[in-house]
């Protein structure tokens, strides 16, 4: 199992598409595309996230990891299909900002991640909780890149906590990873320092828990 992990990272890092649907196609003989996500897809992008968090590989690696992985599994798990997990009922959103690669990594490696979510785009903070209110979602990721946009999030936990309090709040961007403490600053309840953090977060999420 190590090894098709390993040719599967490979392969997407190499940015070779042809390489990693030969690995998905010889999965698929003997299981199914949703053992696919969680036992390679998932454990794939997150080798690949903490070797960008050591400085190991480029972002544009982890993007193009990403959007590979997303491409090739809505062939074989599309929307429609009844298998992608919509547990929790989520969107992801960029606040108030016009840095959208963070956002886009994170939406790809969630959906690569056999989740199903609502991409929202950008949007301002009034108009951002009342979506979310409309749309009864559990959970909302935040991404931010500039410190006046992440501290907007206080305003959006505030609406949305008052409106429901089954709403959860995930933060990420580079405010909240120069300031380790930022996301409890802004009452959110959980912070996300890296793309394949989502992954675990979201997971946990599943259960009730929060992760830091």
């Amino acid at each position: 199992m190590q090894a098709v992990i390993g040719n599967f990272r490979n392969a997407l890092l190499a940015s070779d598409k042809e390489a990693a649907i030969g690995i998905l196609d010889k999965y698929l003989l003997k299981h199914t595309p949703l053992n696919f996500v969680e036992a390679i897809a998932v454990e794939a992008l997150d080798e690949i996230g903490s070797g960008w968090e050591k400085g190991e590989y480029a972002l544009s690696q982890v993007y193009m990891s990403g959007r590979i992985c997303e491409e090739m599994l809505d062939r074989v798990l599309p929307d429609q299909s009844g298998q992608r997990i919509d547990k929790p009922k989520m969107a992801i959103t960029l606040l108030n900002d016009y840095h959208s690669l963070g956002k886009k990594i994170v939406y790809s490696i969630l959906r690569a991640g056999g989740f199903q979510l609502i991409d929202y785009g950008r949007m301002e903070t009034e108009g951002l909780i009342n979506r979310v209110l409309e749309d009864r979602l559990e959970l909302i990721l935040i991404s931010a890149l500039m410190l006046s946009s992440a501290l907007q999030v206080k305003e959006v936990v505030r609406g949305l906590k008052h409106g429901s309090d089954k709403v959860k709040i995930v933060v990420g961007g580079a405010p909240f990873r120069l300031d380790r403490q930022l996301w409890q600053t802004v009452g959110a309840d959980a912070v996300g320092y890296t793309a394949s953090d989502a992954l675990k977060i979201v997971s946990s999420l599943q259960g009730g828990k929060t992760n830091e």
